[in-house]
């Protein structure tokens, strides 16, 4: 049996665990199969994914970024057909080909051909004229489609001539959640871990910890952990800005680093203050793995992930004096939320942990894989290997 795990991505953020955790899931179920590795290029993702892949192969890759759009428009095009020949060329060799993010563009238009191959596999929740163009890829693909969440599947609409699944992304955590140790005596710790970007929040947090009075700013420590994608710029820039607001003796930024678990076990809540829609919420999610309370935008995926004065908190989007007004409550309540530890551990035991999702996708992968070995012109003989436990 062949299958093939293609990623847009090469870091360890959200959507590039989340395909690690695939592709181990497939390899479990299906241990003697060949599961070959797509990636645009090398990086921290390879060294948790050559654990259980057959092999990892680096290749270009059409991917629809934001940043990259008018160059995709325009000296890209040239190169589109290649792209697309060489995904088509892989799907008729694979009998499942598994496909991360609806960004993959050559992917999603190679489907089209062998549709029955494909499972594209949604995390993001696009806008505007982005939305169109991944919406208009996803309708054509006619592959089957796993969103991460309700409201991802609700951003792209019921696909009419494709199988749709909702499967909350499963996280690795650890074993049991961290002790709480905050009781208001010392500094709240508040980390914020997350690419800088548009979406992610990192600026409202720090006016909402502006917006503070100067004595409850005293009992606040912020680490604001994460890197730009491929922009160094955006990085000084968020450092600079902590300097103008005078922070810098109460807030850190910090580079992204492969495992962040030293963060979350260093914190007290963690902050997911995004101002767009976010599909899911990895680190809300991560969060209350480790019982860290997670103070979170009332938005996208989010909302599905938090559950609103049980398990963490929900704040409207953008909103840095709303989010100030909750840290100050935090600060001056640690007894109202003590609770929230031990509830956020069973909400993602329950829903979102690495066994609950890998059993959810390796069911979807093992039903496509049925009607691929069951089509006509395949040799009984191999048929019967590949259904073979």
């Amino acid at each position: 049996m062949r299958i093939a795990c293609v990623h847009q991505g090469y870091e360890l953020y959200g959507s590039d665990r989340s395909f690690a955790e695939s592709v181990a899931a497939l390899r479990a179920v299906f241990p003697s199969a060949d599961i070959e590795v797509v990636l645009p290029r090398s990086g921290p993702i390879v060294q948790i994914l050559e654990a259980h892949a057959s092999r990892i192969v680096f290749e270009p890759l059409w991917v629809l970024r934001r940043q990259a759009i008018a160059r995709l428009a325009t000296v890209e095009m040239a190169r589109l057909p290649v792209a697309v020949f060489r995904a088509w060329r892989r799907l008729k060799a694979c009998d499942l080909v598994y496909v991360n993010t609806s960004i993959v563009a050559d992917y999603a238009l190679a489907a089209r051909l062998l549709p029955y191959k494909a499972v594209l596999h949604i995390h993001e929740i696009p806008e505007g004229a982005m939305r169109r163009v991944l919406v208009g890829l996803m309708r054509w693909s006619h592959a089957d489609l796993i969103f991460n969440s309700r409201a991802t599947r609700a951003a792209f609409g019921d696909p009419k001539a494709a199988r749709a699944y909702v499967v909350y992304n499963g996280v690795a955590g650890p074993a049991a959640v961290e002790p709480m140790t905050y009781d208001g005596k010392r500094p709240l710790r508040v980390l914020l871990l997350g690419r800088i970007n548009r979406i992610k929040g990192q600026e409202v947090l720090l006016e909402a910890i502006a917006s503070m009075p100067a004595e409850l700013q005293a009992r606040v420590e912020v680490r604001l952990v994460g890197g730009a994608f491929e922009s160094t710029e955006r990085e000084r820039a968020l450092a600079e800005l902590v300097e103008t607001m005078g922070l810098a003796g109460r807030v850190g930024v910090l580079p992204f680093i492969p495992d962040p678990s030293e963060h979350y076990r260093w914190a007290d809540i963690v902050t997911v203050p995004s101002r767009r829609p976010e599909s899911l919420g990895r680190v809300a999610i991560e969060a209350m793995a480790y019982g860290r309370p997670p103070l979170v935008s009332a938005i996208g995926g989010l909302v599905e992930v938090v559950s609103d004065g049980e398990t963490g908190w929900h704040v409207p989007p953008g909103d840095a004096v709303a989010l100030g007004a909750k840290l100050q409550e935090i600060i001056l309540a640690p007894e109202a939320w003590r609770g929230f530890v031990a509830a956020g551990r069973a909400r993602y035991e329950a829903i979102f942990s690495e066994p609950v999702a890998a059993a959810a996708i390796t069911a979807i992968a093992a039903e496509k894989l049925k009607t691929t070995i069951a089509r006509p012109g395949r040799a009984p003989a191999a048929r019967a290997a590949e259904t073979r436990p």
